[in-house]
């Protein structure tokens, strides 16, 4: 799919993102905001996501009953490495100026350079995340501890971050000969080849670490987010991913009907799968605490029942609570003056979308990189509240109960430091809209990194 923004571009950008929600959807934001600077972009993608008209398609590839499974991860990347003769193949056709490609095809540094074409990295996450990967790579301080439980904090990283090794990957906790460690290592390689990263951020959200970064680390890295913010119009902001479940005017009804900042938006993203204990706990402690509510959950009605719904919960919460069953609006929904906080799993498409909207967190991370993201949003920003989850566990989530879990809401709510939370919570998000704007700090580095790839070019 190409996007020409003029008749003779400069620059020819061809971006391959990885086949999931989560990078696939601020990938093809990004397409947008390089084409709205005059440059040709080209999305690579398989004809399976071709079929979707939003350049997004679902991809269920590890069944969340089993958890991880650790021989389907390592097929998976074994897997992605057939893309590579063809992706050649594609680049001597196509001779773009710049590859994006995402961190998954490792393979693709290889081949830029073969082609002398700068290749820049994207991973789908935060500058915090990449200075937790380099120091997690170089100084391997989850191998110093005598527990999975025992805190220690991330050498080299500014904010003295702690962590635990239940709360890091399993590719991260594996023998030095495992499959999946070789893997990290691929990825290692691949970043110190490639030109540099692209990475869906803004300076003013996360200074220390784009300064660390940058002049520490000696990386080169863009920040060009958030991107979600290129979609200001209401059809934009609905037709990012997947089609909604919802009618998104009976959605925007529904939220009209409530008071500013009175509902509570709860979402764990497309790949997270609570099983049905875990649903039933948050059921409970959504209708104790006595919010008005909006919940997407991914189990479907079968025959009018759900034996994970309390007895009579949707009765008792009618009117207070609207259940969406598959895949929300949701860039739509947080942008809505009646939202007052987002339950999250801490994904960072997630979490920079809540920032954007300016609304403060509840915390509950699963897997990937999420603990991390976590840690900015509650230690370094001071604008969410954790569930308190201890592991990292693949899809199913580490169980959280009903107690916990209203605590949390409520003090994100209408608790001592809720206003507080709101209030700064706020000022970020006003920052977010300047980053994105002529001459704010996302304007500039993209523009910035435009001007070197046309050079570089010429």
């Amino acid at each position: 799919m190409d996007v020409d923004a003029t008749e003779n571009p400069k620059l020819h950008v061809l971006f391959f993102p990885f086949m999931g929600h989560g990078h696939m959807i601020p990938m093809v934001d990004m397409t947008k905001l390089f084409a709205m600077r005059g440059v040709k972009t080209t999305i690579v993608t398989t004809p399976l996501n071709l079929d979707c008209p939003r350049a997004v398609k679902n991809l269920d590839s590890v069944p969340s009953s089993q958890g991880v499974n650790l021989d389907m991860i390592a097929k998976f990347f074994k897997a992605a490495d057939l893309f590579q003769q063809p992706f050649e193949q594609l680049i001597q056709e196509c001779k773009p100026d710049c590859l994006i490609v995402d961190m998954f095809f490792t393979w693709a540094s290889d081949i830029a350079n073969k082609y002398d074409i700068p290749r820049l990295m994207f991973n789908g996450s935060s500058f915090l995340s990449l200075c937790i990967s380099d120091s997690v790579n170089v100084y391997e301080p989850q191998k110093k501890v005598k527990s999975g439980s025992e805190p220690f904090v991330f050498p080299n990283v500014p904010g003295d971050i702690k962590s635990t090794r239940d709360q890091m990957a399993v590719i991260y906790t594996q023998n030095e000969d495992d499959k999946l460690t070789r893997s990290v290592k691929k990825w290692r390689e691949a970043e110190l080849k490639s030109y540099g990263f692209i990475v869906n951020s803004f300076y003013e959200l996360e200074a220390a670490y784009v300064d660390h970064y940058r002049n520490v680390l000696g990386r080169k890295a863009w920040h060009v987010g958030p991107v979600s913010l290129c979609n200001r119009a209401i059809e934009d902001k609905v037709d990012r991913g997947k089609k909604p479940s919802v009618d998104e005017q009976k959605c925007l009804n529904w939220l009209d009907s409530k008071q500013p900042k009175s509902v509570v938006y709860i979402c764990f993203g497309s790949a997270v799968d609570f099983n049905a204990a875990q649903l039933t706990e948050i059921a409970f402690a959504i209708e104790a605490t006595g919010q008005h509510f909006i919940w997407v959950v991914k189990k479907e009605k079968s025959n009018n029942e759900e034996d994970w719904l309390p007895e009579g919960f949707e009765e008792r919460t009618e009117g207070k609570g609207l259940i969406i069953r598959g895949w929300a609006p949701q860039v739509l929904i947080l942008d809505h003056e009646a939202v007052g906080a987002f339950v999250t799993h801490c994904g960072w498409n997630s979490t920079l979308e809540c920032v954007s909207a300016g609304l403060p967190m509840v915390t509950w991370p699963v897997f990937a990189e999420q603990f991390y993201n976590e840690k900015l949003v509650t230690q370094v920003l001071k604008i969410g509240v954790g569930v308190g989850t201890k592991k990292w566990v693949e899809v199913v989530g580490d169980f959280v109960k009903r107690d916990a879990i209203e605590k949390a809401v409520k003090e994100i709510m209408v608790g001592e430091k809720a206003v507080e939370m709101r209030s700064r919570a706020k000022a970020i998000g006003e920052m977010a809209k300047r980053a994105v704007e002529e001459g704010g700090s996302s304007f500039r580095d993209l523009n910035d990194l435009i001007q070197q790839l046309s050079f570089r070019r010429r």
